[in-house]
């Protein structure tokens, strides 16, 4: 049996793009899902253009009432010159925080190709909040390509691909 429509649904939170330009998150839904997995997976770019990222919780799928959310405790980081598929995952700590600024906290990462993954739980969220979206601030003056992906994942109806329920709804 296929994980899509089971384990977990996908959704575009950052198209792949050059990161030199801020990048607003799209937002997702976690009504129909226990959590969200969020992928930030990067190129390697310049000294010093270090990705710092932004969780944010919204009252609505657009408009609506937005915030920071700061429950980012820890994440996950696979980070090379190359990421070829030998890397281990690090978990990184910090202090509950809406923000991640220069993942692997070594001031290099921008150098690095690295995979990031924040995970967020549904009942992280505030009262009458049902959306997250993760924001990418501008990383400088050079190019530094990146997306970001969300995994839906502990679905709440288990379906086939083409019965779910759209992201956003």
């Amino acid at each position: 049996m296929e994980g899509l429509g089971r384990l977990f649904d996908l959704s575009c939170g950052v198209a792949p793009v050059d990161l030199q330009t801020a990048q607003t998150g799209k937002r997702v839904s976690l009504r129909h899902a226990a959590g969200v997995s969020i992928v930030l997976f990067k190129g390697a770019g310049t000294a010093a253009d270090d990705p710092t990222v932004t969780l944010k919780e919204h009252t609505a799928s657009s408009g609506g009432t937005s915030q920071n959310l700061a429950v980012i405790d820890h994440y996950h980081l696979k980070a090379e010159t190359a990421l070829d598929g030998d890397e281990t995952w690090e978990t990184v700590t910090q202090s509950a925080a809406a923000t991640i600024a220069d993942p692997g906290g070594d001031g290099t990462s921008a150098e690095s190709q690295q995979i990031v993954v924040i995970e967020v739980d549904a009942t992280s969220l505030s009262d009458g909040y049902a959306y997250v979206s993760l924001d990418v601030a501008d990383v400088g003056g050079n190019a530094q390509l990146g997306a970001v992906l969300y995994i839906l994942r502990d679905l709440a109806s288990q379906r086939a691909p083409d019965k779910m329920h759209a992201p956003l709804s």
